[in-house]
């Protein structure tokens, strides 16, 4: 029976130190972003809109290449 409740110990001190982890990366996390100007709904938008067309950028050349061809 000892070795399970050692188990145990061990598994909630896991995961304290890994809540402790994620606690100082979001706090570095704000830390970094108090100092950048917020940003508006407009760079934000432009930002969500521009991400997905990045990645069918990389499929277009290959579809044209072969309609040329």
């Amino acid at each position: 029976m000892r070795t399970r409740t050692s188990f145990q110990k061990r598994q909630k001190e896991i995961a304290r130190a890994e809540k402790q982890r994620d606690k100082a990366a979001k706090r570095q996390q704000k830390k970094l972003m108090g100092k950048q100007p917020p940003q508006t709904d407009e760079e934000l938008a432009a930002e969500l809109l521009n991400e997905p067309e990045g990645e069918t950028e990389d499929e277009t050349p290959a579809a044209s290449s072969g309609a040329v061809e």
